[in-house]
């Protein structure tokens, strides 16, 4: 039976040198699709200037890409390496002018800077000064996700697509919900009746610095991570039902709430109650 998903479209920005970062982006924003989408309602579809613009008179290409593609989307994913790119007129690269005019629409946006190593023979000198430059900029002015590997970058992203989509991408329907779901506020903190996993759990929520437990289900199994942590092993059975249980166990006892319909989790003040009481007890 067909099913009706709102459509959020995700814009691919990057020079020329990350054509592998841009086809990683692609596959993880499918791949959430395929896991996710008819259970959440929602599906992203990935948009970059050579798939989505067509040709036009009249203007300068980078407003005409901005125009035809960039202003209808409600992310950016941005990714560099050596270059910031070619300068537009308005702005020192056509990327760097995506970035700020989709910041400026109040809309968010990820963007990531590759730490991989390079021949410095193959590197344009004038472009990479002006990339350390505008990294510089991003730093001061809010968060940036760096990466060595294009494995790494494939993990960083599928984890800070989860966050962000729950937080930035969710409709007003789950908005109310979050609002009005609200946390418990018992008398007293209950004794502890934890599992072994749960309280290891949750005392390494506790410890993450915006109490967030992330759990992501890709092809290769399911993963439960917090405080920069992977509690599963990978590709064992047995590991994913034993911290998944722990997860279910926290939630049925309302220590973590769920803020991304099985996916994004935070601990909640009772939780951290008893996280305390556990950490003074062992």
């Amino acid at each position: 039976m067909p099913y009706a998903a709102t459509v959020y479209k995700v814009f691919i920005a990057s020079p020329s040198d990350v054509p592998k970062e841009r086809q990683i982006v692609r596959d993880v924003l499918l791949e959430w699709n395929y896991i996710h989408s008819e259970e959440r309602g929602k599906m992203l579809m990935p948009l970059g200037w050579e798939t989505h613009a067509s040709p036009a008179m009249g203007e300068g290409p980078q407003y005409i890409i901005n125009r035809q593609v960039l202003r209808g989307c409600d992310l950016l994913v941005a990714v560099f390496w050596t270059r910031l790119g070619t300068p537009t007129g308005s702005s020192t690269s056509g990327t760097v002018e995506e970035i700020e005019e989709h910041l400026a629409a109040k809309k968010p946006a990820m963007i990531y800077f590759s730490n991989a190593p390079v021949h410095p023979d193959s590197v344009d000198q004038d472009q990479y000064r002006a990339l350390r430059d505008f990294k510089e900029r991003c730093r001061d002015k809010g968060f940036v996700g760096s990466y060595e590997t294009l494995s790494e970058f494939k993990d960083t992203f599928a984890r800070h697509l989860a966050l962000t989509v729950s937080r930035d991408l969710a409709s007003p329907a789950e908005r109310h919900t979050e609002l009005s779901r609200g946390s418990p506020s018992p008398r007293q903190v209950p004794s502890i009746m934890l599992s072994e996993a749960a309280r290891e759990l949750l005392l390494e929520a506790a410890k993450d610095k915006a109490g967030f437990i992330l759990r992501i289900e890709t092809m290769a199994g399911l993963e439960i991570q917090t405080n920069e942590r992977e509690v599963v092993q990978q590709g064992d059975p047995r590991s994913e039902a034993r911290w998944d249980g722990a997860l279910k166990e926290l939630r049925t006892k309302h220590m973590v709430e769920d803020l991304g319909r099985g996916e994004v989790f935070r601990v909640t003040n009772l939780g951290y109650q008893v996280a305390d009481q556990i950490a003074t007890s062992d």
